[in-house]
């Protein structure tokens, strides 16, 4: 470990180096690249100092014991050293694990409602309600692309772009279908419903993330259909995106605006062209790269939220938490860590395989 840390750095002190070089700081493409990476190994870089540091006064305690009038000072010293370094130890495996890249991108995060009708529109309004209390909390930056308002209230469809730091790494886990188990506000009766509701959460690409040459693309303008009112009859808005080697089609109409819509159709083609080669690299590498906590397949149920009985359940982890009257108010740190926690379980375990 000790020699993994002092490789690191020196990669560190490296790119300290290159981003007070001229040349660097003038390609901001480049600038910005490195600043990255600078950025991810400064955290383990301090806590590696701190564990040498503890290392070297365990080392000196163990010499002291060998002085009869210091040999109670160097064991209670001891005592005191060896959990930190244990703690350190532990903190520093989790930091060694190499992070996917797509953690730090922005998103495309959409929320549709799903089976049950006008409560699955309510439902999704609750869980927009929910992550815009959680983004907030987070610092994080939150623009609305398109909305598709539900009869009763809520949404049957929102589009939102979230920005920030590593923002796919916090929010990947979210994607799937989320249940809700409560007495509808049109229920008479007084009966338990469940609905339902889908998030996805979508790494958002530049170009330069995937393998698309400009030259491939076919771009096509068409009227938006639906509802909308008149605009959608006379502004051919929305944008429909070939990727001709392919034959990878993605198309958008959420927005009004035909720069926004190729935008979002450029993202939704980006996922598809990166998801065939990620799987192509996948089967090279003999499907060691695992997908380690849930597959965000909306059909794949991710989380139950039980009214009656205040409770929260995510079914990949088995986490159970009779707290949902803070949750749904955007208190889902405790979920979205233990989440991480999870994956992070699944990849010290899949790296001890491999050696």
């Amino acid at each position: 470990m000790i020699d993994k840390l002092a490789a690191i750095r020196d990669r560190f002190y490296y790119l300290e180096e290159q981003l007070s070089d001229p040349e660097v700081i003038s390609d901001m493409s480049r600038y910005k690249k490195i600043s990255k990476e600078y950025k991810d190994l400064k955290e383990i870089v301090d806590v590696s100092q701190i564990y040498e540091d503890i290392i070297g006064n365990i080392s000196t305690a163990k010499e002291m014991l060998a002085d009869p009038e210091m040999k109670e000072m160097a064991e209670m010293e001891l005592d005191e050293l060896n959990p930190k370094k244990d703690e350190l130890e532990e903190q520093i495996k989790v930091l060694l694990i190499p992070k996917d890249p797509e953690d730090s991108k922005d998103v495309i995060f959409e929320i549709r409602s799903g089976a049950g009708g006008d409560e699955a529109s309510i439902f999704a309004g609750d869980l927009y309600k929910m992550y815009t209390k959680y983004f907030e909390t987070k610092k994080l930056k939150t623009e609305v692309v398109s909305v598709n308002e539900g009869t009763v209230g809520g949404y049957n469809k929102i589009v939102l772009e979230i920005s920030g730091d590593d923002v796919y790494g916090l929010l990947k886990f979210e994607s799937g279908a989320h249940r809700v188990q409560r007495v509808p506000k049109t229920e008479s009766q007084g009966r338990v419903h469940t609905s339902a509701a889908t998030v996805v959460v979508m790494p958002k690409f530049e170009l330069e993330d995937v393998d698309i040459n400009k030259a491939d693309l076919k771009i096509d303008t068409y009227r938006a259909s639906g509802a909308g009112g008149q605009h959608v009859n006379k502004t051919e808005s929305a944008v429909r995106i070939t990727h001709l080697p392919t034959g990878v089609v993605a198309e958008s109409q959420e927005s009004r605006q035909q720069f926004k819509n190729r935008d979002i159709a450029m993202q939704r083609l980006s996922s598809k062209i990166h998801d065939i080669q990620r799987e192509k690299h996948d089967k090279e590498v003999s499907g060691q790269r695992r997908s380690l906590v849930g597959t965000g397949d909306r059909s794949g149920k991710v989380r139950t939220y039980n009214y009656p009985q205040n409770r929260v359940t995510d079914h990949r982890i088995n986490l159970t938490l009779y707290s949902l009257d803070k949750i749904i108010q955007g208190d889902i740190d405790d979920i979205i860590q233990a989440l991480q926690m999870a994956e992070n379980a699944s990849k010290m375990s899949a790296a001890e395989e491999m050696q």
